[in-house]
């Protein structure tokens, strides 16, 4: 389809709500302070008046974003939460996602429904592994990336050498848009270089109650006293280097994943969370341009199209309910509204779709490009499937990595068989994990890309299906996809290497091998066999 066409299927009246709409996701190692930074930006925003951390060794409230007891249990978030606020008549889509390397395909497959991302850095650590894996993703997209330098509260590097640090390790240049006045005792507030205004620092600062001391010019002399001459005297000094010497922030670089503007605090204590929230709004993009198989898809198209990015079950126990999470790409969302699902080629009505807040939800009457609803799933919906009005599309980008652990599932009550493989589909449906069913005999494996989830498989496998299971290690470390275009040499080599086939929760036919030796031997053998280490989701 032309450009020409679609210019005249843009709806002006969307145009308005496009523009109000920022999604995004938050980023980070284990431990850097992702989840308190995600309930921070929620109590800013109004959406909740209590945050979930930790305020004392006596009194611990669960984490609003972390729903499944693992997670509480362990302190770590294992599945990706959706939760919407709205600020300064934005709306405003936050994906919280895993920080734990053991669940990056979780994560991956989120920051596909997102058009940018927080990153916190630790300011004690600086850079990260799993931060820069995070990174290697959002750059395959170009993902424009916002950085918070954490836990300024705490002794650690100084914000020169953290720039270095990131500067090296993930290849993107820093640009500060404030700046920090000291660290851990020391620390006494963030400097913001654009609107030129000082907040001091006060631990436990309450935003509802908005008292903090501003200073709007550095040669103010009260300065001296709110934060000792010396202080005072460097922060001056920092200042005048910074504006003589830094690069300025650049809109374009910082929109294609070159540049990333920085902001320094203490998500703890809700400093410098104001900041950098004041600057998203007005710098986040809003939602544009989505890929699929035929064209690029415009936000302000009058047909209405989306994709699911994830599937979560049992959010509420006591409802036993699965909800497929769905970005909205173009048109606009009405309640018992007909769309295509076109994955299985049959027309449904959307009557009870959800919006999340937290642990909250609600039913939403309308919704547009951006904003994420979730819908009631009886098993139909898959990860990747496309929905619209109209034209029959496929959203891209939403891939399946091969997994590099497996573990053979060990039930201990043989009556629950049944349940055993319906769990460990609803299972891999979700994404959760991956599943096999060998050609020969009976045996499912388990396939993961981090060892933590299979672990977090026998737990919800207990809480939600009943069903008491274990897994003991297996000689296999790769897993590929097969394909072939001739069907005679396919069906050749699926009879000759039967004992090392399985099937995936797909269907899809997965060859299973001891080692990468192994595997490049069989390709060697099968010139005209396809093995794919990464496939797209229902494609």
């Amino acid at each position: 389809m032309g450009s020409e066409t679609i210019d005249n299927n843009l709806d002006k009246g969307l145009i308005k709500e496009i523009k109000k709409r920022r999604t995004f996701a938050i980023i980070s190692h284990p431990d850097a302070g992702k989840t308190t930074l995600t309930e921070k930006l929620l109590l800013f925003g109004g959406a909740i008046q209590q945050a979930g951390a930790v305020k004392s060794r006596k009194i611990t409230r669960a984490a609003t974003s972390d729903f499944l007891s693992i997670e509480q249990e362990r302190g770590i978030s294992v599945s990706s939460s959706v939760m919407k606020f709205n600020y300064k008549d934005y709306e405003i889509n936050l994906l919280d996602t895993p920080g734990h390397k053991d669940f990056s395909e979780d994560t991956y497959r989120v920051l596909t429904a997102v058009d940018c991302a927080i990153m916190i850095i630790d300011n004690a650590k600086g850079v990260e592994p799993q931060t820069r894996k995070l990174m290697e993703v959002c750059r395959m997209r170009n993902t424009p990336i916002i950085t918070f330098i954490n836990k300024l509260d705490r002794e650690g590097m100084e914000p020169l050498d953290i720039f270095e640090d990131i500067e090296d390790k993930l290849q993107i240049e820093c640009v500060p848009l404030t700046w920090p006045i000291g660290m851990g005792k020391r620390f006494k507030g963030v400097y913001d270089l654009e609107k030129k205004e000082l907040g001091i620092f006060s631990p436990g600062y309450d935003p509802k109650n908005d008292d903090g001391i501003l200073i709007q010019d550095l040669a103010d002399k009260r300065l001296d006293e709110l934060i000792s001459e010396s202080q005072a005297e460097l922060l001056r000094e920092d200042v005048d280097l910074i504006l003589g010497a830094a690069e300025p922030f650049d809109m374009d670089l910082y929109l294609n994943g070159t540049q990333t503007p920085v902001f320094f605090g203490s998500a703890i204590n809700n400093f410098g969370v104001r900041e950098m929230l004041d600057a998203f709004v007005k710098i986040a993009p809003p939602p544009g341009l989505r890929p699929t198989a035929t064209r690029d898809v415009n936000p302000a198209e009058k047909n209405f199209s989306g994709f699911t990015f994830k599937i979560q079950a049992n959010m509420d126990p006591e409802h036993r309910d699965r909800i497929a999470f769905f970005r909205i790409c173009s048109g606009k969302f009405t309640k018992g509204m007909k769309v295509r699902h076109h994955r299985i080629g049959k027309d449904i009505k959307i009557s009870n779709a959800t919006i999340f807040l937290a642990q909250e939800r609600s039913n939403v009457d309308q919704a547009y490009p951006g904003d994420i609803i979730g819908i009631h799933n009886h098993g139909t919906i898959k990860i990747g499937d496309t929905f619209t009005t109209k034209e029959p599309l496929k959203f891209l980008g939403i891939p399946n990595f091969a997994p590099e652990h497996f573990r053979r599932v060990l039930l201990k009550d043989p009556m629950k068989a049944k349940a055993l493989t319906k769990g460990l589909m609803q299972l891999a449906e979700e994404g959760t994990i991956q599943v096999f069913k060998p050609l020969t005999g009976n045996l499912h494996i388990l396939g993961a890309v981090g060892v933590l989830q299979f672990d977090v498989t026998m737990a919800r496998l207990k809480a939600e299906y009943t069903v008491n299971a274990g897994y003991e290690s297996i000689d296999l470390s790769v897993a590929r996809w097969v394909t072939c275009e001739d069907e005679q040499i396919f069906k050749e080599f699926t009879k000759r290497n039967q004992s090392s086939l399985a099937k995936d929760a797909e269907g899809r036919l997965t060859f299973l091998t001891t080692s990468e030796y192994q595997l490049g031997f069989t390709m060697e053998e099968w010139p005209k066999i396809e093995f794919h280490k990464t496939r797209e989701h229902n494609l």
